[in-house]
């Protein structure tokens, strides 16, 4: 009996259909949002996507439904594979749903695509590399892996590591941001008239990211407005969060200016020479760091850790596979239940039959 009631409690659940991550809508995905985070996509939990290609369409679906990819744009844009490469058809999928970043990696990737690569290791402990993301090139980004669970296994990050991280002169961005500020910035069209510098940035198609240009001038800046005529912000030199705004330089200035904008610069004196050129990186900082959520099923499970954290999270989000409960368990279970005791009542009687006997 005792065997029999084991084996009824122990077989498995059945995998049917797939749930939804509330989070997403729910305090944390708002919060994450506030924070620059992104939101990609992973595809549906236990599917292959480059064997079934409905995936991409519904998990950027999914994502739509509870929240905006980021402060930048409502349609996810970036989209996780496993594999090392991948094909033409998988590809035309992805640009025909809409995305542009496919990571981490993939090398190369055909036309219409950005690949973004895993170049950072892991932020889990024990695998951390500091090593290496001390030796990071300038203007570079720098993707960090992150999974919080495999299967039942809760894995815990590198704090030693991450803590270092946060203190580092880095932009802190994400898939996106990284990609669209460099797009952006090399859109930048910069005119001179007299002693004022006109700088305006046009819509993009897609996301709507500020992106940077540093504009070499011999002369003071008197002052910077946009085309309403407020002042623009100043940024500051510890600023590590992207924004629109400017600041001085020995040479000149740096600009993060906004799609669909100008701005007027108003110089000191008329320069005798300007040069602008587009900047890879925000605020002049060495390189860009994000740390990418693979997998994440559950956003909470996912971020708890980093509630504090000043770092920001690409998150590709995987719809969870709903387990559905195996019906034949509960009845196998009632009638093991029922059978103990009349078992135990007929060994009961035997054994006094015997005695009598």
């Amino acid at each position: 009996m005792v065997a029999l009631l084991t084996i009824a409690t122990t077989a498995p659940t059945v995998v049917a259909e797939w749930e939804e991550d509330g989070w997403l809508s729910n305090i944390i995905g708002p919060e994450r949002l506030a924070h620059g985070d992104e939101f990609g996509c992973h595809g549906y939990e236990g599917v292959d996507t480059t064997e079934e290609l409905w995936v991409i369409e519904a998990c950027r679906d999914y994502i739509v439904e509870f929240t905006n990819a980021s402060r930048w744009g409502s349609d996810p844009i970036s989209f996780g594979v496993t594999d090392q490469q991948l094909d033409d058809i998988t590809a035309a999928a992805l640009v025909e749903a809409g995305f542009e970043i496919v990571g981490d990696l993939l090398t190369e990737v055909p036309e219409g695509l950005t690949a973004m690569t895993r170049n950072g290791g892991s932020l889990e402990q024990g695998i951390a590399d500091r090593e290496l993301l001390e030796s990071i090139e300038a203007n570079t980004l720098v993707s960090i892996y992150w999974e919080a669970r495999k299967d039942d296994l809760k894995l815990r990050e590198d704090g030693e590591v991450m803590s270092w991280l946060e203190q580092q002169d880095v932009w802190f961005t994400t898939w996106g941001e990284w990609h669209h500020h460099r797009l952006s910035g090399n859109e930048v069209v910069v005119t001179v008239e007299g002693s004022t510098i006109t700088a305006t940035l046009s819509n993009q198609s897609s996301w709507s990211v500020p992106g940077t240009v540093r504009i070499q001038f011999d002369t003071g800046v008197k002052r910077v407005t946009d085309s309403s005529g407020s002042d623009l912000t100043a940024i500051e030199v510890d600023q590590r969060n992207l924004l629109a705004g400017w600041s001085e330089i020995a040479d000149g200035m740096l600009l993060t200016i906004e799609p669909g904008t100008t701005v007027l610069i108003e110089l000191e004196g008329e320069p005798n020479s300007t040069l602008s050129t587009p900047q890879v990186t925000f605020n002049g900082l060495h390189h860009a760091v994000t740390v990418v959520g693979h997998h994440t099923t559950n956003l909470f499970q996912w971020s708890s850790d980093f509630q504090e954290s000043v770092l920001v999270f690409t998150w590709l989000i995987e719809r969870p596979a709903e387990i559905e409960m195996n019906w034949a368990l509960p009845v196998i279970a009632a009638a093991v239940l029922i059978a103990v005791p009349v078992s135990i009542n007929y060994l009961v009687k035997r054994d006094q039959r015997e005695l009598t006997e």
